[in-house]
């Protein structure tokens, strides 16, 4: 083989070897190319389920103010009449109310961290029972106390709710067989688009309202009355913290969902500047492969 045989070999060589550094470039570019494509697909989904929960937001904001009195109604009697709790006595309830559905921040977390932090500081020798409304914080409570947990309620907040589904869970607490002294639910109250408190209302027994010291003040109560009462309040309890809820879980959805869907965006464009900036390395490189090959070959 000569000296001019010899150098077009070594020539030709060198894009066979360069052509695999392209190929992996190439491969590069299409896999920002389909996680761009990805990310995209992610952002229509979310500015849908904003618009959406836009649209569940203003229909849960409407039924919250009608539901308000229901709950400030059933706690002016239960203060007027100054009933209170024992909370050194045994058995205790509390009742976690939220929902199925995710993707609403920490709408379903803040009550179960909220529970967390307060079973602890109860009174030693105490025993605390849990009914979660809901899938998630039913999820989250079985973490610590699945053997705490009398029962749990399902398809909740995927359908508007109604004093029918009030009334139902009341029942269930009050068919439940467990004689509570110290009740709690924990619910979220709503307070403006980008904001919700967790927030503790009271459920008595029977005994605490009957024992209530300024009970005397009210006429005509016996017994039955007072009985039958407290089993309503628990079910206007229970409908109010079920509207306040689901104001707070739309409200917290569309927040959400537009932070995903800037998030989003803002990872499009980054992901667009590096497959240009890709695409025009790959494109130079083969430029200066062509351009060297034809000086060797002169």
């Amino acid at each position: 083989m000569g000296l001019e045989e010899m150098i077009r070999t070594a020539v030709i060589c060198v894009p066979a070897g360069t052509q695999q550094v392209q190929v992996r470039g190439m491969a590069t570019l299409r896999d920002i190319k389909n996680r761009l494509k990805a990310v995209t697909n992610i952002q229509k989904i979310t500015k849908s389920m904003k618009v959406v929960s836009a649209a569940k937001y203003a229909r849960a904001e409407k039924d919250l103010k009608p539901a308000r009195p229901y709950g400030e109604g059933a706690l002016a009697f239960f203060q007027k009449a100054d009933v209170k709790q024992d909370e050194k006595k045994p058995n205790h309830l509390v009742i976690a109310m939220s929902s199925d559905r995710g993707l609403c921040g920490g709408v379903h977390s803040s009550i179960f961290k909220a529970i967390r932090a307060d079973v602890p500081k109860k009174p030693a020798g105490t025993t605390t029972k849990f009914i979660p409304v809901g899938d998630k914080p039913r999820g989250m409570l079985a973490r610590l106390f699945k053997n705490d947990i009398l029962f749990h309620f399902v398809d909740v907040g995927k359908k508007t709710s109604t004093m029918g589904d009030a009334s139902f869970i009341a029942n269930c607490i009050i068919d439940s067989g467990y004689e509570y002294d110290h009740g709690e639910l924990y619910y979220n109250v709503f307070k403006s688009v980008v904001s919700y408190q967790t927030t503790i209302m009271p459920v008595y027994n029977s005994e605490c309202v009957n024992n209530a010291e300024k009970l005397p003040l009210y006429d005509s109560l016996d017994e039955d009355v007072l009985r039958m009462y407290n089993e309503y309040a628990l079910v206007s309890k229970i409908f109010y913290s079920m509207k306040e809820g689901s104001c707070s879980e739309q409200s917290a959805r569309m927040t959400a969902m537009d932070a995903a869907s800037k998030n989003a965006g803002e990872m499009i464009d980054r992901l667009t500047l590096a497959f240009n900036r890709k695409r025009q390395s790959v494109i130079t490189t083969e430029l200066i492969e062509i351009i060297s090959g034809a000086a060797a070959l002169d």
